[in-house]
């Protein structure tokens, strides 16, 4: 069943967004997607070009990461994790038109049997995942193999707009839950032994996570996810959507994340966040150009330290 949020006040400013995203995402959907494909990486080009502010953070970011690296190559992931976005928009407006019969054109299983070994236990599953690759696709895909899950999502500004990406999201038979929603419907969605797919590698306001290593700084980060693992005893399963360069598709990896037990109920929950940031951060090392480095990720800072962007 699908699930999209009620309406709130609309602006002429919301209807004007709202046909333009839509008018985009038709057109791209009408084009053969190799086509649609194209055309976006084109565009995603030229934004690297004339979108200095989000190309300074990229560049900021991954100087924090990859101090011993030249520009060159720091400039060179940027401008790959571009294309990366491009590619991903084109394939978000092709939604639609796959199913059973073609998905597998676009994505194939990586890991598969750690996801079943996991449902098998009967008690829902954690589906963790990151702004990696193309994170829209992971759950939509899984969706069309068979197994729909719920995903946690932000109200976007614009209602209308927010409506129309959860229809595209859930079109393949998952359910959209916001944000503030988390922990009651993960719990409805466990009696059902479904799985429940969150990000974890945004950056947190104060007082909403806890600090863990994150390439060696502190980086504010949810604890929603091993909270709710730790209350529920839900197996905890990384699934990362990686674009394979050689095959020319996309690898759903699904990898089992092991629950390091301590004794004390806060210790557990900060060391697990820790754990799970830290196997994020090792495939992020290894495909460094699929990861969104124009996020802020360290702009939450430890009490008594100065802000760390300076834009």
């Amino acid at each position: 069943m699908k699930q999209v949020f009620p309406s709130r006040k609309l602006r002429f400013r919301h209807r004007v967004e709202f046909w333009a995203a839509r008018t985009v995402l038709s057109l791209l959907g009408w084009l053969p997607h190799k086509l649609a494909r194209g055309l976006c990486v084109f565009l995603a080009a030229l934004s690297y070009a004339f979108w200095p502010r989000l190309r300074r953070v990229g560049l900021f970011n991954l100087r924090i990461a990859f101090p011993d690296w030249t520009d060159k190559q720091r400039r060179r992931v940027l401008f790959a994790e571009f294309r990366n976005l491009g590619r991903m928009l084109a394939d978000f407006a092709h939604f639609p038109h796959f199913n059973r019969d073609n998905i597998e054109r676009l994505i194939i299983y990586d890991g598969f049997e750690n996801y079943d070994e996991a449902r098998k236990k009967g008690r829902g599953i954690i589906f963790l995942t990151a702004h990696f690759g193309n994170w829209e696709l992971g759950s939509f895909a899984h969706g069309v193999y068979g197994y729909p899950c719920n995903f946690v999502v932000r109200k976007m500004d614009n209602p209308l707009i927010d409506e129309m990406i959860n229809r595209y999201r859930c079109a393949s038979g998952g359910r959209a839950i916001e944000k503030r929603e988390f922990a009651r419907q993960a719990l409805k969605a466990f009696e059902r032994n479904e799985a429940v797919g969150i990000l974890m590698d945004q950056n947190m306001l104060p007082g909403e996570g806890t600090f863990v290593d994150f390439f060696g700084l502190p980086a504010s980060t949810t604890t929603g996810p091993a909270r709710v693992a730790r209350r529920t005893g839900a197996p905890v399963i990384l699934g990362l959507v990686i674009w394979d360069s050689k095959l020319k598709k996309y690898r759903l990896r699904f990898d089992r994340l092991d629950w390091i037990k301590c004794g004390d109920p806060e210790k557990e929950i900060v060391m697990n966040t820790a754990n799970f940031t830290r196997r994020i951060e090792e495939y992020i090392r290894r495909y460094p150009d699929q990861w969104l480095w124009v996020h802020r990720r360290w702009k939450t800072r430890p009490p008594g330290e100065p802000p760390l962007y300076p834009f």
